[in-house]
């Protein structure tokens, strides 16, 4: 049994400056930062190792000094800024044809968006660790109400996919370039859950959002220790007892309607994926179940539920 502050120390892993500063200093330090053309600021972190086994080419200066990165344009003309895409993606093409690093051996062919700069510029969806950036997702708890009594849909993620075998919100995924998160919501409802798109749309109800900074751990998939800063835009939806999510993709085995008793013992064994914890507890706060009176973390549960990312975030999506 362990506790929701527990659960929060478990996926927002990343050592606080305030903590510990010289510890904190000398981490951050080792890696080398991420820059792009038209940002003014690192849009993420890369491990001294992954520096060293990135196929660069010429493409990239590469500042082993000063520790930083950034994809090489001709000229470094503004103009063509937005073709650093092209760059970041070619050379993550041969780190997947060359095996030199196992993330990227599972190519999603999906592009998440690096926000900071003034250019639109993208990465595939499976090279993201390997920079540090900051990704986002969507994550809606479906929820039924009888005779005042609150239940959840919990589904169970299947066996082969990342974190396979534990426990999920009703829906989840990540947002692609070019969609919106209440499109991304829906979409993953129909595709995960069989929820018909006409009921997400008049239903869902946006709750605002989570962050938090983790290393990655081996059920992950790929290198164990990579950085994941994410943002995650919480929904409430609320069903009758006639909707009935069924897996229509192969993201998840079943699904299964529990009293809030039950989810709160199977987060206190470990049973939920790390992120999908914390939009619970997101959850339960929203909603009066988790409260002052109830949890002596409390106030540290709910800052720690919105960590501030050394990275420029998303100011529209």
């Amino acid at each position: 049994m362990i506790s929701n502050l527990d659960l929060i120390n478990e996926c927002d892993n990343f050592p606080y400056y305030d903590d510990d500063p010289e510890a904190y200093d000398k981490l951050v330090s080792s890696y080398y930062k991420f820059f792009v053309l038209g940002s003014r600021r690192a849009v993420g972190y890369v491990l001294p190792w992954v520096v060293e086994k990135m196929p660069w080419a010429n493409q990239w200066v590469v500042d082993h000094d000063e520790k930083r990165l950034f994809p090489y344009v001709e000229g470094l003309r503004p103009e063509k800024f937005a073709e650093q895409s092209q760059v970041i993606d070619e050379t993550l093409l041969r780190a997947k044809e060359n095996g030199a690093l196992e993330v990227v051996k599972k190519w999603r062919n999906e592009l998440y968006t690096i926000h900071g700069a003034d250019q639109l510029i993208t990465m595939e969806r499976s090279g993201s660790p390997l920079f540090g950036i900051v990704t986002y997702g969507v994550h809606m708890t479906a929820y039924v109400t009888t005779k005042g009594s609150m239940k959840i849909w919990v589904p169970k993620r299947a066996k082969g996919k990342t974190y396979g075998g534990l426990l999920d919100t009703t829906v989840a995924g990540g947002i692609a370039t070019g969609e919106k998160p209440f499109d991304s919501i829906v979409r993953e409802a129909a595709e995960e859950a069989s929820f018909p798109k006409h009921l997400v749309r008049s239903t869902v109800k946006p709750c605002g959002t989570i962050s938090y900074f983790s290393f990655r751990d081996k059920r992950a998939g790929g290198e164990v220790g990579l950085l994941q800063p994410e943002v995650q835009f919480v929904y409430d939806m609320e069903v009758g007892e006639d909707v009935v999510p069924k897996p229509c993709d192969d993201e998840v085995e079943d699904f299964r309607l529990w009293t809030v008793a039950e989810v709160q013992e199977a987060l206190s064994e470990r049973m939920f994926k790390p992120n999908c914890a914390l939009c619970l507890l997101d959850f339960f706060i929203r909603h009066g179940i988790l409260t002052p009176q109830n949890e002596k973390n409390y106030v540290e549960i709910v800052s720690r539920l919105h960590r501030k990312l050394p990275f420029p975030t998303a100011t529209a999506m």
